[in-house]
């Protein structure tokens, strides 16, 4: 994808990875010539070393709230019980990785600052500055006790990052966002990716889509390695009738929407494709988890205004989603802006049933350029209408597309192939330290 730009790392405080004679490293691509990182990385499955060595990991989260990138930690933790997990707030994941075996350590001035937005200018950061400077000397003081700082997001990397190499202790930053213009300003991506190309030793990202975006807003590709989010998925035997029974769900056409309300998911877009659509019902799943309850309130005046307030189900945040899945006609994933990777495209291809998803982000990627569900362009109600009316009028011509794309979910994306990845990595950097 990338050619590597300059061999030269004597500009970084990070520990310099080996050379990549390509670019960026993808499952399948070693950094080094010839080699297949992806079936290394499939024959670790311990967090220990050959040598007994098992480097002290230091996981910071800046939320506690449970959403795409705090699952993935969730499933990453899982090989390291005994590490500590630093978190700004308490919530959902505090609990989780308690249940995973980490010792949890609680900011005590990190409450509250999930709601400074990602997107927020550094103006709107002023206010904070305090507590900012709190957290950073905390998180130093907490990296010490460590070998190696593992920052979950971009707040936990923003605030992690210069406090952990102050003390001597290298970083690596999963990236779950893309840095884009869509979703940061030109400002935030030329700081954060200025800022990873100085402290972070290795820089995790989802997908190609998440990759190229790093590098284009900056970042050095010679850091970057692509581990795909993996997750694992228990299906219920019942049918779909069985269980829209027991789910309480309606008979007839029926799709689903899974993920949290925000602007740049879409709900809306499939709200105004369903009124195309005659006797086609939806399931909207998911909640304004990050402030958008003025957008959540929107896209039930939208129904309403359009008589579709029978049609479209706002069932809230649910921990049923799997069989909810697996009641549902096809599940719809309409994001407007690219994704980063995209969790509910896994869980449907597992689930077995149809994708239908925008042509954004990592999407193509994960359906296999659309060999594995129907993409759509973006923003493009009409055509979301067509693509649900297609699947209506013949389900059984999607089949051969749904079952491929249940095998590729198998095959790529597993929880235990994304922590080994994720456990070689860690040790790798470490052990370069």
């Amino acid at each position: 994808m990338t050619q590597v730009l300059s061999a030269n790392r004597n500009a970084s405080c990070a520990a310099a990875p080996p050379q990549d004679e390509a670019g960026v490293a993808a499952p399948g691509q070693e950094r080094g010539p010839g080699a297949s990182r992806l079936a290394t990385r499939q024959q670790d499955r311990s967090a220990i070393r050959a040598d007994g060595h098992r480097p002290r990991v230091l996981f910071v989260s800046h939320t506690g709230t449970m959403s795409g990138a705090e699952l993935v930690l969730r499933d990453a933790v899982r090989p390291w019980p005994g590490a500590t997990a630093y978190l700004f707030e308490d919530g959902n994941l505090a609990e989780a990785l308690r249940d995973a075996g980490l010792t949890i350590r609680l900011a005590r001035r990190g409450t509250g600052l999930s709601g400074l937005r990602r997107d927020a200018s550094v103006l709107r950061a002023l206010p904070v500055l305090g507590q900012l400077a709190g957290l950073a000397l905390d998180i130093a003081r907490a990296a010490r006790g460590s070998d190696i700082v593992y920052a979950n997001s971009q707040k936990a990397f923003l605030l992690a990052a210069l406090p952990a190499r102050l003390v001597g202790r290298p970083v690596i930053w999963h990236l779950h966002d893309i840095l884009d213009s869509a979703h940061f300003g030109r400002i935030q991506r030329i700081v954060q990716a200025r800022l990873a190309n100085l402290c972070a030793a290795t820089i995790i990202v989802p997908s190609r889509a998440a990759a190229e975006a790093f590098v284009a807003a900056g970042g050095r590709p010679t850091r970057v390695t692509i581990v795909p989010n993996g997750l694992d998925l228990e299906l219920d035997p019942k049918s779909p009738a069985a269980l829209r029974a027991e789910l309480g769900l309606p008979a007839g056409p029926l799709v689903g929407v899974f993920s949290r309300l925000a602007p740049w998911k879409g709900q809306d877009v499939v709200i105004d494709a369903l009124a195309e659509v005659p006797n086609l019902r939806c399931i909207v799943v998911g909640s304004a988890l990050f402030g958008e309850d003025a957008y959540a309130a929107e896209l039930r005046a939208r129904a309403a205004a359009r008589g579709l307030s029978d049609r479209v189900l706002f069932l809230g945040q649910r921990s049923d989603v799997p069989r909810l899945m697996q009641a549902v006609d096809a599940v719809v994933h309409p994001s407007v802006d690219p994704e980063p990777f995209g969790r509910t495209l896994v869980e449907a291809m597992l689930a077995g049933v149809p994708v239908i998803a925008t042509d954004a982000g990592a999407s193509s990627e994960i359906l296999d350029g659309g060999a594995a569900g129907t993409l759509v362009p973006p923003r493009r109600p009409d055509r979301l209408a067509v693509a649900l009316a297609e699947l209506l009028a013949d389900p059984d011509a999607f089949a051969a597309r749904t079952h491929h794309a249940r095998d590729r979910a198998l095959t790529l994306y597993g929880a235990a192939g994304m922590q080994a990845a994720l456990a070689k990595l860690i040790h790798e950097t470490a052990a370069r330290a």
